[in-house]
C-alpha cells in the first residue's frame, strides 16, 4: 500500500449511523470481539480474516451473513474500502506486522493487548502512527480490564478522593492456567512476550491509572513452577511463567505490587484490587463484583461493602469489560475524540512487563530507562 494518500483528509466517521468492522484474527479473542460487536446497535461486521481455515469458518458460521467477506491474508482485508474500524486479534507476535500495514489505511483500529511483544516493536508502531497521522483516527489498545464493573467503580471512587492521596496499589491475580490456543502459540515467550507482558500488561495499566504517574523502576521474582511442564511441542517444553511477585515504583512515590499465580483455580475472585491512601482503603473484588471501603477515621474493622451491577448485555470472558470497551471506543470514533486507551498506554504496560522479566532473569532492580526507547 502506498503511504502517499495517508496525509489526506481527516477520518470522517464522526456521527456516522452504522460503523462497519473488519476483524483480523478469529481465534478465541477474535470470536469474543465478534460476539460483543453483535450486541451493539448500528454496528456491522463486513469482513473477517484468519490464516486458520477452521477459525475462519467458525466465525463465519457465528455471523451467518452470506455477504460477509472472508480472507486468509490480512492485507486483502485492509484493501476493502467499505470498512470503518479494524479489530486486530491475531496472536501477539503478529501484532506488529498487521498494525504497521493497518496504519497505512484510514481505518480506526482496535488492537488486542499486548500492543506488541517487545518495547522496540511498540515504538515502531508509535513512530509509524506519528508519521502517517490521520487526524481524528482512533487507535485503541485492548486493555479492557479498566472497564470491569468493580474496577470502574473503584477508579470512580478514587477520583472522588474517597481514599485520599493514593500511596499503594496492590493487585492479586489468582486464576487457572493459560488456555490452549490455535497451534499452541501461547506456550512460548517468543510468541507472547512472556507472561508478564502477555497477561500482566492489564495490571500494569491499572497501576498506572491509579498512581497517575510514570513507573521509575521494577523488581520481580517469578518462575514456572507447576503449569505446562509435562507438555512438549516439536520437542520444546513451554517456557511461560506461572507465578510472580512484581513491585513497581512510580515517580511520585506510589508503589505498586502484583501477586500473580496461575495455578490457583480454587479462588473466590480471579482479580482483587486494593488501593490505600492516607484517608482510607478501597478494594475491588472482580468476580464477586463488590467494592469494600474502610476509612482510617472509623477505626479497625469498620468496613462498608457495596455490590456493583454489570450493565453490559453480554458478559463474555471479562465480566462485560470487552463490551464496554467497544462502547467507549465507538463514542470516541463517532465524536472525533482521542482514544481512552492509547498507543502510549500500550507501550507503557509492555515496558513494565519487559522490565519485570529482565529483573527476574538478572535478579536485580531494573530502571525503566533501561527498557524504554
Amino acid at each position: 500500500m502506498s503511504t502517499v494518500a495517508i496525509y489526506a483528509d481527516a477520518v470522517s466517521t464522526a456521527n456516522k449511523e452504522t460503523l462497519r468492522y473488519g476483524v483480523i484474527g478469529t481465534g478465541m479473542m477474535g470470536i469474543e470481539h465478534i460476539r460483543n460487536l453483535m450486541q451493539l446497535p448500528d454496528t456491522e461486521i463486513v469482513a473477517i480474516c484468519d490464516s486458520n481455515e477452521k477459525s475462519l469458518n467458525r466465525a463465519a458460521s457465528l455471523l451467518g451473513n452470506d455477504a460477509l467477506l472472508q480472507f486468509s491474508d490480512h492485507r486483502d482485508l485492509l484493501a476493502v474500502e467499505d470498512i470503518d474500524v479494524v479489530v486486530i486479534a491475531t496472536p501477539n507476535h503478529h501484532h506488529v506486522e498487521v498494525l504497521l500495514d493497518a496504519l497505512e489505511t484510514p481505518f480506526h483500529i482496535l488492537v488486542e493487548k499486548p500492543l506488541c511483544t517487545t518495547v522496540s516493536d511498540c515504538v515502531r508502531v508509535i513512530e509509524k502512527e506519528s508519521l502517517v497521522g490521520y487526524r481524528n483516527r482512533v487507535v485503541w489498545v485492548g486493555l479492557e480490564y479498566r472497564y470491569m464493573p468493580s474496577t470502574t467503580e473503584l477508579l470512580r471512587r478514587l477520583e472522588q478522593g474517597e481514599a485520599g492521596s493514593v500511596k499503594m496499589v496492590s493487585i492479586r491475580e489468582h486464576r487457572f492456567p493459560f488456555l490452549r490456543k490455535v497451534d499452541d502459540w501461547n506456550r512460548f515467550n517468543r510468541n507472547t512476550g512472556g507472561t508478564l507482558v502477555e497477561k500482566c500488561c492489564h495490571f500494569f495499566d491499572l497501576m498506572c491509572l491509579v498512581a497517575k504517574s510514570q513507573p521509575s523502576q521494577v523488581f520481580a521474582s517469578g518462575a514456572q513452577s507447576v503449569n505446562h511442564l509435562d507438555e512438549s511441542y516439536g520437542g520444546l517444553v513451554p517456557d511461560i511463567l506461572d507465578n510472580a511477585f512484581v513491585v513497581v515504583d512510580f515517580e511520585n512515590g506510589v508503589r505498586g505490587h502484583l501477586d500473580l499465580c496461575m495455578f490457583a483455580e480454587a479462588s473466590r475472585n480471579e482479580q482483587e484490587l486494593c488501593v490505600v491512601g492516607d484517608v482510607g482503603k478501597i478494594e475491588a473484588m472482580v468476580t464477586e463484583s463488590i467494592i469494600r471501603i474502610g476509612l482510617r477515621q472509623d477505626g479497625v474493622g469498620k468496613i462498608s461493602e457495596y455490590p456493583v451491577e454489570m450493565t453490559a448485555p453480554y458478559a463474555g470472558f471479562h465480566h462485560g469489560a470487552s463490551f464496554m470497551e467497544h462502547v467507549h471506543m465507538q463514542e470516541c470514533v463517532r465524536n472525533a475524540r482521542a482514544a481512552e486507551v492509547s498507543l502510549r498506554d500500550g507501550l507503557r504496560s509492555v515496558a513494565i512487563g519487559e522490565a519485570a522479566h529482565r529483573s527476574i532473569v538478572e535478579n536485580r532492580v531494573v530502571k525503566m530507562s533501561e527498557v524504554k526507547s
